[in-house]
């Protein structure tokens, strides 16, 4: 079992860094220990596009590294206090996707420009705003839960974005979604024109249709195939 979950940390990694949503060596994937040890998570020091299996840790709810070779990551606790909140998530990812930190930066509402958006809206993307800093504490993680509350998302302004699902998977496609409707909006706004996006009830109705658990999941196994291909 735990070199499946390794495997699956790993490659949701690699699908995020050829989305080009890595920062050099900074960003996390993690998904939850099924023996309620802590997390397995990205060890610290490589980029999303380098992490294999072998570069997965087992990071105990207090910051230890129970298995695995490496250093953790300082901000566990985004992922420990999230998953402490939140018995439905077993998966947890920050990046610092450049698009959701624009558009996070502007303070402008996520609207549903696009297919993507609708995933996150309504009602509008929850936003942290306690620090622009590291999250190097169990408070400050705990506060990050309690922004996110039961969401799937939630910019941490000036920071990057956290995402929470139940399976690395649906995790990793949620981010991939995430930012493709941030620079969506963003393209949107550049132009300086008047946009157009679906109204709350066509939002929810797209929702359903687009992202059912079989379509997200469809979703991965292509962005994998395409990053076995590369």
């Amino acid at each position: 079992m735990s070199q499946q979950l390794r495997e699956l940390v790993s490659q949701g990694c690699r699908v995020l860094g050829a989305a080009d949503q890595g920062d050099l060596i900074w960003g996390h994937v993690s998904v939850r220990d099924p023996e309620g040890r802590g997390v397995w998570m990205k060890a610290s020091g490589l980029g999303f596009e380098e992490v294999g299996p072998e570069d997965v840790l087992l990071v105990s709810w207090d910051g230890e590294v129970l298995e695995g070779h490496g250093r953790r990551h300082a901000e566990y606790p985004i992922h420990t206090e999230v998953m402490r909140a939140r018995p439905d998530v077993g998966s947890v990812i920050h990046t610092h996707s450049p698009a959701a930190v624009a558009l996070g930066a502007v303070g402008v509402p996520l609207r549903p420009i696009s297919h993507e958006a609708n995933l996150f809206v309504p009602p509008d993307l929850a936003r942290f705003t306690d620090t622009g800093d590291l999250v190097l504490t169990a408070e400050l993680g705990e506060r990050v839960a309690a922004t996110l509350g039961d969401r799937n998302a939630c910019l941490m302004v000036n920071h990057g974005v956290v995402v929470a699902a139940a399976d690395v998977p649906t995790a990793t496609v949620t981010a991939y979604l995430l930012d493709r409707a941030c620079r969506m909006q963003l393209t949107a706004m550049a132009t300086g024109s008047w946009a157009t996006w679906s109204s709350p009830e066509e939002s929810l109705s797209k929702r359903g249709h687009c992202y059912s658990d079989a379509m997200v999941h469809g979703a991965w196994e292509y962005l994998v195939r395409r990053l076995d291909r590369s």
